[in-house]
């Protein structure tokens, strides 16, 4: 079964925005590269929201996202982002049910 993450970002201004998705950017190449357990790694930008980032995050199961979290492109994105950011929100998911890419 499935596990997955909703995470939004707050930065500080426009500017900081650019620069997260920047760093973010560079942290989904080692995740495209190397994760193979990552299902789904997305950056969203909010409609009238320019400071706001979310991210969707769909695991193969707990375990795959151990292992992202101790990759090294994924350290250092969580070691930078708080230069960027006002504040953030982690929301953890646990699937029940639903339709994916096959």
């Amino acid at each position: 079964m499935g596990f997955g993450l909703v995470v939004r970002f707050v930065t500080r201004d426009v500017t900081a925005a650019r620069a997260f998705d920047e760093l973010a950017r560079e942290a989904l190449e080692g995740i495209r590269a190397k994760e193979p357990g990552t299902l789904v790694y997305v950056n969203h930008a909010v409609p009238d929201e320019p400071r706001v980032r979310v991210f969707y995050e769909l695991y193969a199961d707990r375990e795959a996202f151990e292992e992202h979290e101790r990759q090294p492109h994924v350290r250092r994105f969580l070691a930078e982002r708080g230069r960027f950011l006002e504040s953030f929100d982690v929301t953890f998911l646990d699937e029940i049910d639903g339709k994916g890419s096959a």
